[in-house]
């Protein structure tokens, strides 16, 4: 079995946003393209985003500290530490609204 020191890795993580040019760091905790699920923990520096992208398959969010926005055309959902987001199927963005550390969920199968 293998186990994560989320607190660890997000204080890392945060550390190493702050540091960065990009405003940004990130590593993968379980998974990759071999494996059906991946998990990846994103550390955002407040002002910074992932630029619109597409999220191939289904993809969920979960904010661990900080907050941030999801946008998908025109719509926007604000998530804070605990909260849980769908991401939607469309072209997407995420931007850090403070200083964050989201989970992110990709299913690596096509439904």
């Amino acid at each position: 079995m293998d186990s994560t020191d989320l607190a660890g890795l997000i204080d890392d993580l945060t550390a190493k946003a702050r540091d960065a040019s990009s405003g940004r760091a990130a590593r993968t905790i379980r998974g990759g393209h071999e494996h059906a699920l991946r998990e990846t923990v994103i550390a955002l520096r407040a002002g910074h985003e992932l630029a619109e992208h597409e999220s191939p398959h289904e993809a969920t969010l979960q904010v661990l500290r900080g907050r941030v926005r999801l946008i998908a055309g025109d719509d926007a959902w604000d998530g804070a530490s605990g909260d849980h987001l769908t991401v939607p199927p469309q072209r997407h963005s995420l931007a850090a609204l403070e200083d964050s550390v989201v989970l992110l969920t990709v299913s690596n199968r096509v439904p």
